[in-house]
């Protein structure tokens, strides 16, 4: 649980007090005890179960500014303590310096947090095989099968996947099964003669999805459920439905 503090030159979280005295944003003097403790009384009448552990820091911090503004409001010369007679040490050295070290500590569990945050939302999905038909003698006729793979490949370069992204909210099976694909491919030519191959792909897909199509479309071939053209080698490939 955290509270507020309001000074006329410093206002946010009671933890975050150290980080601005320390970038020196604060000045020492301008720091009111008074206030502090006014605000930190109302907060704690309002709790219903005391936290011991908020109070002892409070307390600890409280002794601690206590302490070095009176050391800096007395004149050099009425500082008994050995150490403050050394030439050029300030009382706020000490409390400088754990608060470099509060700093890291808390820069680090920031750090933390926000790795969990992020990488909390993602979830990997295991590696699995694609099942390919198991009869791998497909032949076409008319076409260069090695333009197909080629045309195949300059897919599977191009930006027409979807992308992972980090900040995804909700979870959505999108990967499709080898008949889907299969259904896919049908369903394009339900109310045309033929498609061309790069058509297909237009839709915003995954990765998985463009190669679950492409074994769809050899699964087709060997089914002899579709026809694959190509004019010459420099023309698109097309696909379209076997007339029996």
């Amino acid at each position: 649980m955290k509270y507020n503090i309001t000074l006329e030159s410093f206002e946010g979280p009671f933890d975050l007090l150290y980080h601005l005295i320390e970038k020196s944003e604060v000045d020492i003097y301008d720091v009111s005890i008074a206030k502090i403790a006014e605000q930190y009384i109302e907060f704690i009448s309002k709790m219903q179960e005391l936290d011991l552990e908020v109070t002892s820091e409070f307390l600890l911090m409280a002794a601690t500014l206590l302490e070095i503004k009176s050391k800096m409001l007395l004149p050099k010369n009425d500082i008994k303590d050995d150490q403050m007679e050394m030439e050029g040490i300030d009382p706020r050295e000490e409390l400088i310096e754990r608060l470099i070290i509060y700093k890291k500590y808390k820069n680090a569990a920031n750090e933390l947090k926000n790795k969990f945050d992020i990488h909390g939302k993602v979830f990997y999905k295991p590696k699995e095989e694609i099942s390919y038909p198991e009869n791998k003698d497909i032949t076409i006729e008319g076409i260069d099968l090695n333009n197909l793979v080629k045309a195949f490949d300059r897919i599977l370069k191009s930006n027409n996947f979807k992308k992972n992204d980090l900040k995804f909210h909700e979870i959505k099976k999108e990967e499709m099964s080898i008949e889907q694909a299969m259904k896919f491919v049908q369903n394009k030519l339900d109310n045309i003669e033929k498609i061309e191959f790069t058509n297909l792909f237009e839709d915003k897909l995954t990765r998985t999805n463009i190669v679950a199509i492409f074994v769809a479309i050899l699964e087709l071939l060997k089914l002899k459920k579709i026809d694959i053209i190509q004019e010459n080698n420099f023309t698109d490939i097309s696909i379209r439905k076997k007339h029996r």
